[in-house]
């Protein structure tokens, strides 16, 4: 069992920066694959990013690509997802889950947190 906890979510303006973080317990993180979904107000919760078991491996959506980096220290049990040149179009409750499978797709997660939101005002 893991239990994922977001946090760092906020109000920001458009062209600035937040991180959030993905804290685990329960369990070790590293042996789970980390992602990062969101869900807009009234659209479909989206793929945002994902980083492998050891963080060798990433990917990340065409709408985020140079933008957001997503990062794990396995020490702390906790991965990253910097935010940086927010649009408004990035309000959404973002979320972080873990999986066995190297996987963009929601219905692979094993796990998933609460979310935090993040506003991008214009």
């Amino acid at each position: 069992q893991v239990q994922l906890v977001e946090s760092g979510g906020g109000l920001v303006q458009a062209g600035g920066s937040l991180r959030l973080s993905c804290a685990a317990s329960g369990r070790t993180i590293s042996t789970s694959h980390i992602s990062w979904f969101r869900q807009a107000p009234g659209k479909e919760r989206e793929f945002v990013t994902i980083i492998s078991k050891i963080g060798g491996t990433t990917s990340y959506a065409d709408s985020v690509k140079g933008r957001f980096t997503i990062s794990r220290d396995n020490a702390k049990n906790t991965v990253y997802l910097q935010m940086n040149s927010l649009k408004p179009e990035d309000t959404a409750v973002y979320y972080c889950a873990a999986s066995r499978v190297y996987s963009p797709i929601g219905t692979d997660m094993d796990y998933w947190g609460k979310g935090t939101l993040v506003t991008v005002s214009s």
